[in-house]
This record gives structure tokens, C-alpha cells and sequence, in this order.
């Protein structure tokens, strides 16, 4: 069954008023059914309204590296690169390259919550990243599956990941200074002399 659009979501996805999308569905612009008291929008009638184009695919590039190390190092600008030449290759058009600075654990990610917006909004039609643990450390196939739930598919340039030891120490290191801080309480000693201990152990790595 072919998805419906309320009024109020199609000038979200547009970024007009709903008075506007109103104008158009009484000129015969934007055609829409009546469904009870709302006015409902088709997915199909809303891409023809758009005029949009088979061809073209607008894409997102979606990088991550663990800290600001590597970020100095250059490996997200190489990273932005390679997902920028594989996006020309397949003739997408690239609408915007969003990044994060942080673990791949962390849920939070400003770059993530702007991606999920998007992706809700329908402003784009592929998620493009070179590794699937750049998008998530866990549950890639969730995040997958609802994108896919907004008609937006994720393509990864690399199955595995090579040379990324130090990825994984950081997120090692992440996941039990979070254990000891729930178990001791940040500010007690034991958790400070674990916390201690572990980056020295991660630094000798």
C-alpha cells in the first residue's frame, strides 16, 4: 500500500508553510485525498510534484573517526575523498557530508541525529560510508532496516575494515571507563585508579 502524507509533513519535507501546500491542493498543483478531515498527499503524487528524476539519486557521505588523533591525521578527510569519488562514480548527486569526531559506541552523535533527520524528511535516497562500523559499532541491521523503513538504503564501500586496532582499543577503553563509572561513581578513587590504568594500558598498545 502506497504511503500517504499529511499536509503538515509534506511542508516539513518541502520547507514551506502548510498555507502554501493548501494553495497548491486547491489550484490542482499538488493533488490530494480526502481521507475524513485531512487532506492526505501520495508518495507517487508527491515525486511528481517534485519532478523528480529517476537518474538522479541524491546521496549523503556519512564518516566517522574515533578522535580528533585521527582526525588530525588526515584519515576523515581521506575518508570524505574516497566516499566522494565512489558517489561520482555512480553519478549520485552529493547533497550533503555529514561527520563525526567520536566513538562509533556512542548513540548521541550530533552527525547521526542530523542523518536520522534527513532520513526522516525524505531529503535523501542513500546513505553512503566506507565501513559499517563508521555508521555503528552495533546493530547495524537496525539502523539498516529503518532507514530502508523511509525508502533510504545504505550502501557500504568496504565489507571489512583493515587497520583498525586502535579503533577498537578506544572502544574498549570507552566501554569499561562506562562500566567502572556506573559500578564505582565517577568521582570515587576506585573508579579514577581504573580509568588511570586503562589509558595507560591503551597508550602502551
Amino acid at each position: 500500500m502506497e504511503r500517504l502524507y499529511r499536509v503538515s509533513e509534506v511542508a516539513r519535507m518541502l520547507n514551506v508553510s502548510t498555507v502554501a501546500v493548501r494553495k497548491w491542493i486547491k489550484s490542482g498543483k499538488l493533488r490530494a485525498k480526502r481521507i475524513g478531515k485531512l487532506w492526505m498527499i501520495s508518495e507517487s503524487e508527491l515525486k511528481r510534484f517534485l519532478g523528480e528524476k529517476s537518474s538522479e539519486i541524491r546521496a549523503v557521505i556519512y564518516a566517522r573517526v574515533s578522535s580528533h588523533k585521527q582526525e588530525k591525521d588526515g584519515n576523515l578527510d581521506r575518508q570524505i575523498e574516497r566516499l566522494r569519488n565512489y558517489c561520482s562514480a555512480r553519478g549520485y548527486k552529493v547533497v550533503d557530508v555529514i561527520t563525526d569526531v567520536t566513538s562509533g559506541l556512542k548513540e548521541n552523535r550530533s552527525g547521526l541525529q542530523k542523518l536520522f533527520d534527513m532520513v526522516e524528511r525524505r531529503q535523501i535516497d542513500v546513505v553512503v560510508v566506507e565501513f559499517r562500523d563508521r555508521l555503528t559499532r552495533f546493530g547495524f541491521d537496525y539502523l539498516k532496516r529503518y532507514f530502508e523503513s523511509h525508502s533510504v538504503r545504505v550502501e557500504i564501500v568496504e565489507e571489512t575494515e583493515k587497520g583498525y586496532m586502535e579503533e577498537l582499543i578506544e572502544d574498549f577503553v570507552t566501554i569499561v571507563i562506562s562500566f567502572a563509572g556506573r559500578i564505582y561513581g565517577k568521582r570515587s578513587q576506585k573508579f579514577k585508579k581504573i580509568k588511570k590504568v586503562v589509558e595507560e594500558v591503551a597508550k602502551d598498545e
